[in-house]
């Protein structure tokens, strides 16, 4: 399988003329690009410190570079330029909120969930709120703790969940065209979190719903995630849900 099918097709729905970057921040946790718009994503990196593996091309320089020229980063086997790479292409994407339901993606998986069988691959920290609300959940993690279920699971739980939950960091590590591949025809698949982009391109690789931010305050922003703020510190920003056409609203129940 192509594990840049989606991204691919993401690069190819970009405006043609080039967006100069306006500013790149790479904090703890959170990386920023801001172009026409500020695009956010996860920060990916190596395990160790100074790792010499995740050495970002031309870094000091990035903000030179158009919005597209970074965009392409997100195919990068290097994780820390993939994240610079998603955030940009973020940065570029124009969404229309009417369209949008304002819900956090915990709110959609209690309604949607309720007495089903729900795989997520990610550790959120809504997973205690929700096992309480759904029939079984398996919480797929690369770093399982607790009652997780280690990534290697994902083969033998996710074709059988009613709901899948798929980080959009799946996009960054290349491991989401194979995630949304084991999914059922018939289940509701919902990708989710701040690198989410909010692009029907992920509608046709077979999400039904996708539920990420939106960037409302960019100097808040980059002021918290430059001081290694996690997402739930950080102001200034809106998350939206928006639902594949003709799929099930994503504030209604089953």
């Amino acid at each position: 399988m192509n594990n840049h099918a989606i991204i691919d097709d993401l690069l190819k729905s970009l405006p043609d003329t080039p967006v100069p970057v306006r500013s790149v921040l790479v904090g703890a946790h959170w990386t920023a690009v801001c172009s026409t718009h500020c695009g956010l994503a996860t920060t990916l990196i190596g395990g160790k410190p100074h790792d010499h593996t995740t050495v970002v091309r031309d870094a000091g320089d990035l903000h030179r570079k158009s919005a597209q020229e970074l965009a392409a980063y997100a195919r990068s086997e290097n994780f820390l330029e993939a994240s610079i790479g998603v955030a940009a292409i973020n940065s570029l994407l124009e969404v229309t909120e009417q369209d949008a339901v304002e819900m956090n993606a915990s709110e959609v998986l209690m309604k949607k969930g309720a007495g089903k069988n729900v795989a997520i691959v990610g550790h959120f920290p809504f997973i205690p709120r929700l096992r309480k609300a759904v029939g079984n959940l398996w919480v797929l993690e690369q770093h399982p703790t607790g009652d997780d279920h280690p990534a290697e699971a994902a083969a033998g739980l996710i074709p059988r969940a009613d709901v899948v939950a798929l980080t959009a960091s799946a996009l960054i590590n290349h491991t989401l065209d194979d995630l949304l591949a084991l999914c059922s025809p018939e289940a509701l698949v919902l990708i989710l979190g701040p690198s989410t982009p909010l692009s029907p391109v992920l509608f046709d690789h077979g999400a039904t719903i996708i539920a990420g931010s939106r960037v409302i305050d960019e100097a808040a922003v980059l002021n918290y995630i430059g001081q290694g703020a996690t997402f739930q510190q950080v102001k200034g920003v809106r998350l939206l849900a928006f639902t594949r056409p003709g799929a099930s609203p994503v504030n209604q129940g089953t």
